[in-house]
Formats: structure tokens, C-alpha cells, sequence
């Protein structure tokens, strides 16, 4: 398995408020996340790494203690999110400075060809398998309530004024129900987890494109997309070839 990352703060802002991280390579399951963090001067980056070292170190220090079955492993991405939940949602009450920050959460946790995913926000993870990408993930946004109820269409939403208002993130509240998932993971299939500072500016097409055209060079030259569209936001992708 081979991952690949780019992030970037894009032209617009000053601070990059995005985090990842990648699994090293002698795990015994692979763990990939990106956070867009959100809030005051420097909020958003302390709730982004907040919440992605305490849902790493929830799981690796849980993993060996629960059966290594679908439900049990869901049950810990989910015990994960919820964990860096409180975390980041206590942070921000001791500290003044911090209040109302919050972040996207995305977790993928590789092992025995599934992917297990915890949701929340509108950053995205993609599959890639064959000649096809999809996305896996339900944006957690007004825009995308709006598109459900049939308020608006699909195009519609990607030129709406609201488009970056949550309708749900880590951190604010003292509880937050994630998205959990399994999907399958297998041989040449390929995972694409992205900030919306991406998928704003980058379409699903031109996502697989860069990536289908060389793999190994794709986030960064995905990011210099993003900027060269605008760069409104920071922007993260990070790629996941099960080789």
C-alpha cells in the first residue's frame, strides 16, 4: 500500500488550518486522516491537530482490545470521532481564545480489504476502482441539504452562496453523531481523502484524471490546480493505492 500527500494553504488565506496524517508502513492496519480546522486566529489549526492526534491515539490504543470483526472495528472509528469530539469541545471551553472552533473529521482505517470510514463535515474520501470515482461520503452542509430535499440541483450547489455553512462539525457541541462506513478495499483500488479547498475549486473528473495520469506526483499536482482556480481555501488530498 502506498500513500501520498499534498496540502497547501491555497492563496487566499494566511494560515493553513488543515492536518493529515498517513500510516508508517509497518502497521498492522493502515489509519489515514484529514481535518480542516475552523475558528479565530489560530482556532481552526488547533482543532484540526487536536483531532487528529486524539483519534489516532484512541485507536491505536483500542485496536488490540476488541475482536477485529466489521462491527466491532466501526464501533471504534465511531468511539474515535466521538472521543476527539470532547476533546477539542473541551479545549475550546478552558481556553477563551478557542471558543467556537471546530473542524472536519475524515478517518480511514485500512485492514483485511475494507476501508473503515468516520465522517463529519464536507471534507470528502473518494474510491477510485477501475474507470470510476466515487464518493463515498455525504457532506455534512446546508448546500447539501438543500440539493436532498430537491430545493436545488446538483449544479446549482456548486455556485451557491452558502455552500461552506456546516450543518455539522467536530468540536462545537459536546456530542456529535458521525457517519460510519465499510466499503471495500481491493487490489488496485484507490482511496482519495480531500478538504474542501479541493473539491471547490477541482472537479470529480479532473480529481481522477490527475490521479489516473501519474499517481505518484497527483496531490501535489492537485493541488496546484486548486491554486491555479483560485486557491480560495487550504487545500489537502491525500492518496491511498492498495498496490
Amino acid at each position: 500500500m502506498r500513500a501520498f500527500a499534498s496540502t497547501d494553504v491555497g492563496k487566499m488565506r494566511e494560515m493553513n488550518q488543515d492536518n493529515y496524517y498517513i500510516s508508517g508502513n509497518q502497521d498492522k492496519f493502515k489509519l489515514y486522516i484529514v481535518a480542516d480546522g475552523m475558528g479565530g486566529y489560530n482556532g481552526g489549526e488547533v482543532a484540526s491537530a487536536l483531532a487528529i492526534a486524539s483519534a489516532k491515539s484512541y485507536i491505536e490504543n483500542n485496536f488490540e482490545t476488541i475482536e477485529h470483526d466489521k462491527i466491532n472495528i466501526q464501533k471504534l472509528v465511531k468511539s474515535a470521532v466521538e472521543y476527539a469530539n470532547m476533546v477539542v469541545y473541551e479545549k475550546a471551553k478552558e481556553d477563551k481564545e478557542l471558543t467556537g472552533m471546530g473542524t472536519t473529521l475524515e478517518i480511514c482505517l485500512v485492514y483485511s480489504n475494507r476501508v473503515y470510514i468516520g465522517h463529519v463535515g464536507d471534507s470528502r474520501i473518494y474510491r477510485i476502482r477501475k474507470n470510476f470515482i466515487r464518493k463515498l461520503t455525504t457532506d455534512h452542509s446546508y448546500v447539501e441539504s438543500l440539493v436532498k430535499d430537491g430545493t436545488i440541483t446538483r449544479e446549482e450547489a456548486v455556485k451557491h452562496p452558502k455552500k461552506n455553512m456546516l450543518m455539522k462539525a467536530l468540536g462545537c457541541n459536546s456530542y456529535v453523531e458521525p457517519d460510519v462506513m465499510v466499503k471495500g478495499f481491493e487490489k488496485e483500488d484507490i482511496l482519495v481523502i480531500t478538504s474542501d479547498g479541493l473539491t471547490n475549486m477541482v472537479s470529480d473528473e479532473e480529481i481522477y484524471n490527475t490521479i489516473r495520469e501519474n499517481i505518484t506526483l497527483s496531490t501535489k499536482r492537485l493541488v496546484e490546480l486548486a491554486n491555479e482556480h483560485g486557491g480560495y481555501d487550504n487545500i489537502t488530498v491525500v492518496v491511498i493505492y492498495n498496490d
